[in-house]
């Protein structure tokens, strides 16, 4: 374990941890940033995909006849005909499960992709696909996953001998025997569904294919176009060298566009087909049903032991995991729910059993959270259930099990590290943010009134800065057993002394032109306003894994600063050559390099640049010319796992923690619960920006609303989607959102350049269940007990009806 002592204290930090403005904004504002639906190359044709009404089926027959005959169409490629141009999307999976972006012979869900077409604009494709007749073959539906997993379940994929694609249980220390010695064991069964992103802006891409040099430029909104462009390259069908991916601007991602590989594939297939550029970009109809990258959708039975005094012991979860059709991430969110299964607490030992199960749904993916999210729901239930069974308050339950200041470095038994924290401040700073003793007056008050108010109370965890092991470590012999997610950026000074960064990842929505900026400042003392950042494509060879897993603050921070280091040194050397002295002598202060103790001594950015690019022979014997460094950052703390499996290694270490305080009033007869107050104390290390912090936490916040109140993917029992649109996928406005109030304490990370911690996900981790804490304190008069997310008002009333008829 190795830890960052190289750091400047608080006091000396001139731009790191200031709300300089973020330098994204003016090109979005303004509508300058550059989107897919922005580019347009010469020649170039628009794709669109006809789409399955069944959710599963034999394909019998197409014809497409009808469709090729319009004027204006260039292509109709069926899943056989595509499969010819391009190959099966990559999967990171070890099981059978082949899926290819256009359905071959079968569909598995609802509004998979049957046929494609390009024509000169969108409505004659459009047109068209509405001309190619299928015949379908139409198969028993599989939807609910427990059903799923019964040995006589339709089985979604021939291939496999059970729709239960990947089972595995894990102790981590004695669990039997900490159950067996507790004096309670609290039991729960809860629900989370399935929901997705929802990004204003879809996933798409602009491909052009070259025959005469076999290569393909692809214009898209993908984050991995750095990272895995090899795997882009094998499906497309051409050589990683003859690829060239360039990032566009995201209008939204939350996770939901890491790979995005069908409307990747579909469009390299049209544009061999055509031999013009294709730009396909899904509607709004396309996206909800079959986007790459849905979130989990799961059972669990979960069991928590506990000591007479409310020591907890051991945690057991027993975790259905509805897959959907397809297993492309494998189980890669239950590497995130290991990161911190046990929550803030010292709990000695852990049962983690995984069911992942496949059924005629869209696939899952990556969404903000990525499994921690309803682990972090179903410990917190937990946590609440206990302090009512065993008589002691909420508060004071979550006090005496924290994790303690001086414990950090902790190891959970999963193996994971958690770097620093104070978790009972925090608390104790929520409870006085909140005023909650004003708020427990009113619930009194209005409950006198037959009015019910709720204070809702979550104590959670943020793994951030994720490491690529979380994909595999639960295989005994995974298909790819990576251990790199790097960060890259190149950092050079120009003859004027102008500083200008290339960064591997591209602009998702997040800042890192502006972190990069504050950073650059940090180092050099220059404005982040004079620092020009730009974005690489995957022809400039930046190792980059971008954004995901709120890592890309940390990561860019290591990156530049590494960068920032080598450029300086060098300039130091020859600035300390020009003033004759010792480089030790020399520093650099507010741009300028100057002798130590004698201010008036020094050189500016551009006396050293212009020496640097032009005065060899001025410059230090063995001095190059230029003043350019590319630094590669690799993840700051890690350790693989062991073989047994029975530690997980260290892999996400950077773990910020917060608690939310929302007071919520619920309409036991309506079901509708309005959000009154929600309080935040927030603790990501070191704050880089807290502009930028807050940002992220309040529209996390605005996300988890949603989760807890009214988002959910809907299957019918025949399968059939009963959310296709906005309609009824129900997303939070502004009238369902109060102010949201947001502090934040710091506990700096040893393991990170100036101590930070990622702050991307940590809004929507906490606040579903801080909601669902709130919904259920405001029921408790009438026995409610929350279970099950989204608390629409459907299942609130029928919670309350339930609950009467259990009294009675």
């Amino acid at each position: 374990m190795s830890t960052v002592e190289d750091r400047p204290a608080v006091a000396e930090r001139r731009w790191v941890g200031r709300a300089v403005p973020r330098k994204e904004d003016p090109k979005l504002l303004a509508g300058r940033a550059n989107y897919v639906g922005d580019v347009v190359l010469p020649g170039m044709l628009h794709g669109a995909v006809l789409r399955s009404q069944h959710a599963h089926a034999r394909i019998v027959s197409i014809d497409t006849s009808a469709a090729e005959a319009m004027p204006g169409v260039a292509a109709v490629l069926t899943g056989a005909q595509a499969a010819e141009l391009v190959n099966p999307m990559p999967a990171f999976c070890a099981e059978p499960v082949p899926q290819t972006a256009i359905a071959v012979e079968r569909v598995r869900y609802p509004g998979e992709a049957v046929a494609v077409v390009a024509a000169t604009d969108r409505y004659i494709a459009e047109d068209a696909c509405a001309a190619i007749r299928v015949e379908y073959d139409v198969l028993p539906a599989v939807v609910d996953p427990e059903a799923a997993m019964a040995p006589d379940a339709t089985r979604i994929h021939e291939t496999l001998d059970s729709n239960v694609v990947f089972h595995r249980t894990l102790d981590f220390g004695d669990v039997g025997a900490d159950l067996a010695r507790a004096h309670t064991v609290v039991r729960t069964r809860a629900r989370w569904h399935r929901m997705g992103a929802q990004p204003i802006e879809t996933a798409g891409a602009v491909a052009s294919w070259d025959p005469f040099s076999r290569s393909m430029t692809v214009y898209s909104n993908s984050n991995f176009h750095n990272f895995l462009p090899w795997a882009f390259a094998g499906m497309l069908g051409v050589s990683t060298n003859r690829l060239r991916m360039i990032p566009c601007a995201v209008g939204g991602s939350f996770g939901s566009k890491h790979f995005i590989t069908k409307v990747l594939a579909i469009a390299g297939a049209l544009t061999k087909a055509t031999g013009r550029p294709v730009q396909y970009l899904e509607d709004r109809l396309d996206n909800i049903a079959a986007n790459d990258n849905v979130g989990c959708d799961r059972i669990y039975d979960a069991e928590l032991a506990l000591a007479e005094d409310g020591e907890m012991l051991g945690l057991s979860l027993r975790i259905v995991d509805d897959y959907g059709a397809y297993f492309q991430f494998a189980h890669g969110q239950h590497g995130n729910a290991m990161a911190q299964p046990t929550g803030p607490y010292r709990i000695g030992s852990l049962r983690y059993d995984v069911s992942c199960v496949l059924t005629n749904k869209v696939q899952q993916g990556f969404f903000r959270g990525a499994g921690a999210d309803p682990g972090n729901f179903v410990l917190e239930r937990l946590v609440d259930k206990a302090a009512i069974e065993l008589g002691i308050d909420r508060v004071e339950l979550r006090r005496r099990n924290f994790i303690r200041p001086e414990q950090f470095p902790f190891k959970t038994p999963t193996g994971n590290v958690y770097d620093s924290g104070d978790y009972a401040a925090v608390l104790d700073r929520a409870l006085e943010l909140a005023k909650i003793d004003d708020w427990s007056a009113e619930q009194e008050r209005l409950r006198a009134q037959g009015r019910y108010l709720g204070i809702g109370l979550a104590t959670c965890q943020e793994r951030s800065g994720y490491n690529a092991s979380e994909w595999w470590f639960l295989y005994d012999e995974p298909p790819l057993p990576a251990t790199s997610t790097p960060e890259s950026v190149k950092l050079d000074v120009d003859a004027m002394g102008g500083v200008r960064v290339e960064v591997g990842c591209p602009l998702w929505g997040n800042s890192p032109e502006t972190v990069v900026s504050q950073v650059v400042a940090e180092e050099f003392g220059v404005d982040p306003e004079d620092v020009s950042v730009t974005y690489a494509d995957s022809t400039a060879g930046a190792m980059s894994a971008g954004p995901g897993g709120s890592r890309l603050t940390i990561m860019l921070c290591g990156a530049t600063r590494g960068a920032a280091r080598t450029v300086r040194d060098k300039m130091i050397r020859i600035a300390a050559h020009a003033l004759e002295m010792d480089p030790g002598d020399v520093e650099c202060v507010d741009g300028t390099f100057r002798a130590k103790g004698a201010p008036g001594t020094s050189m500016s950015m551009a006396d050293v640049g212009m020496r640097a690019q032009l005065f060899f022979h001025d410059n230090p014997e063995g001095e190059s010319s230029g003043l350019v460094a590319v630094h590669t950052y690799d993840h700051p703390y890690s350790t693989p796992p062991s073989a047994d499996r029975t530690d997980m290694g260290a892999f996400y270490p950077m773990v910020s923690h917060a608690c939310h305080i929302p007071i919520v009033e619920v309409d036991p007869e309506t079901g509708v619960v309005t959000m009154r107050a929600y309080y935040v104390v927030n603790d990501c290390g070191t704050v880089m920006n807290p502009t930028l912090v807050e940002g992220q936490v309040v529209g996390g916040v605005v996300q988890g609303i949603g989760a807890a109140l009214m988002e959910e993917y809907r299957y019918d029992d025949d399968g059939a989607l009963g959310t296709p649109t906005f309609r009824e996928y129900l997303l939070p406005s502004m009238h369902e959102v109060p102010e949201i109030v947001v502090e934040h304490l710091e506990t700096p990370s040893p393991f990170t350049e100036y101590g930070v911690k990622g702050a991307g996900e940590g809004g929507r981790l906490v606040a579903p269940t801080a909601i669902a804490s709130a919904v259920d304190d405001a029921l408790r008069p009438l026995g409610v007990w929350v279970d099950e997310l989204p608390m629409t008002p459907e299942r609130v009333v029928a919670m309350v009806a339930d609950a009467a008829r259990d009294r009675s």
